[in-house]
């Protein structure tokens, strides 16, 4: 099961960061990756990370201000959200998936419960 946490409540041009954790049966190492989902939109892609977490890929409207990591060890993803816009104002997801990069939610099999990001002005 994958459990969200480190959402909560900033102003515009501040930061948070996500983590992701895998939690009850053995941990198998796959690719990972974020999604949100902002009110009456549909999910998009935001960020995925290869199972080393030598490789990440970013949707255009994160790149720069968002960075994704892993720490297989912990079992835990992370997304690190600086310059945080009102427009990131949504719900973010973890999934995990078979292949890197996939940006189609269809390609993710588990997902997490999410955690909710707002931004204000």
């Amino acid at each position: 099961q994958l459990v969200e946490s480190g959402g909560g409540m900033v102003q515009a041009g501040g930061s948070l960061r996500l983590s992701c954790t895998i939690s009850g049966r053995a941990f198998s190492i796959l690719p990972r990756a974020w999604f949100r989902q902002a009110p009456g939109k549909e999910r998009e892609f935001v960020a995925a990370i290869s199972e080393s977490g030598d490789n990440t890929h970013y949707a255009e409207s994160v790149k720069g201000r968002f960075t994704a990591s892993r720490d297989n060890a912990k079992n835990t993803m992370y997304l690190q959200m600086n310059s945080l816009k009102v427009e990131d104002t949504a719900v973010y997801y973890c999934a995990r998936s078979n292949t890197y990069p996939a940006v189609e939610s269809d390609d993710y099999h588990s997902w997490g419960q999410g955690t909710q990001v707002t931004v204000s002005s």
